[in-house]
């Protein structure tokens, strides 16, 4: 394998060899804590074009599967890991191949806990991973990730229980198996770019909006749709989904220094005092001064930094968290929060 480098856009450089996929990946660089679900992370579409580094220092010894519905394909940009491990499981694919077939570029051989703790005092930064050390990140530029993950056309997944309408912007197959799995629920899944008449005219008795990547800020076309159904149908945001749903209520969506990543991060549920262990993946968080003009209040709070995880609307059937409510892989503490919603539509939690 060739030597690679990653450098990040204030000048630190981190040495490392290339593997996967022959090339140049530019992006924001982000550590997912997570010990386990490495196949997941590679196919979360809330990784859409950034640069992941695992934290774990072993990565690999599982493989890809080609035939794992949650493995079919690879949204991340490119990927840094400590060591990539002889494939020891009955995986039919490697990881190095599985990145080669799917264009991302690897780098391991670096110390991703210093480069964790760079990027946890500094904050969150651009990078590149080329073969390079001269190499330097693009300049950030506005770009619709939503629109390159979500679904081309709208299709349906049975069940007995309510009619749920979700929007995609980018889910995880993850979600949809744990709505049929738990609740038995009836989904119709649309893309992100459907109007709010045309969701109306599914007689949905719930809508729920999706996790995805990117900035709420910036996903006007999304908005104008959930400000359409606001009030008419319940609602229910995960990840980017909630904090689309707070915005349109008047909340403000602000970055967070370097986003909340991984399968550990303990949230407190306000209304009984309960903690959580939650999986998480976001970058942007909700400013808790602006919930009380938008009508919300807190329902979950995160342990380690006290930022807003979860909201709840004073008088309209709107709710939502940042956390992964399905949780697969990682803990399912946080189900409850979805089963609240489930059962306000009359449905069995």
């Amino acid at each position: 394998m060739a030597v690679g480098w990653l450098v990040l856009e204030d000048g630190t450089r981190f040495e490392g060899r290339l593997f996967g996929a022959m090339g140049r990946a530019d992006g924001e660089v982000v550590v997912s804590m997570a010990a386990t679900g490495h196949r997941e992370i590679l196919s979360d579409p809330v990784f859409c074009g950034q640069i992941v580094v695992l934290s774990y220092p072993v990565i690999g010894n599982l493989g890809a599967r080609h035939e794992d519905p949650d493995c079919s394909r690879a949204y991340l940009g490119g990927l840094v890991v400590r060591q990539l491990a002889e494939q020891r499981s009955g995986s039919s694919d490697s990881l190095e191949r599985f990145l080669e077939g799917r264009g991302v570029v690897g780098l391991e051989e670096v110390d991703t806990r210093a480069l964790a703790r760079h990027l946890r005092a500094k904050g969150s930064l651009r990078g590149v991973l080329s073969a390079s050390p001269d190499d330097v990140p693009g300049v950030a530029q506005p770009r619709d990730w939503v629109e390159e993950v979500t679904t081309r056309g709208p299709y349906r997944v049975f069940g007995d229980g309510p009619r749920l309408v979700v929007i995609d912007c980018g889910l995880r197959p993850a979600m949809l198996r744990d709505l049929t799995d738990r609740y038995d629920a009836d989904l119709v899944i649309v893309p992100a770019a459907t109007d709010g008449r045309t969701i109306l005219d599914l007689r949905p008795e719930g809508v729920l909006v999706s996790s995805g990547p990117g900035d709420a800020r910036q996903l006007g076309y999304v908005a104008r749709t959930i400000r359409e159904l606001m009030g008419k149908v319940p609602m229910f945001g995960l990840g980017l989904g909630h904090q689309l749903l707070a915005a349109v209520l008047g909340a403000e969506v602000s970055p967070l220094p370097f986003g909340h990543r991984g399968l550990n991060h303990p949230v407190r549920e306000v209304a009984s005092g309960r903690l959580l262990t939650t999986a998480q993946n976001h970058g942007h968080a909700l400013r808790e001064g602006t919930l009380a003009g938008a009508g919300l209040e807190v329902t979950y709070r995160s342990c380690q930094d006290a930022t807003v995880e979860g909201t709840r609307h004073r008088r309209l059937p709107v709710m939502g968290v940042d956390f992964h409510a399905e949780a697969r892989s990682g803990p399912d503490d946080g189900a409850g929060a979805f089963t609240a919603f489930w059962n306000s539509l009359g449905g069995r939690g």
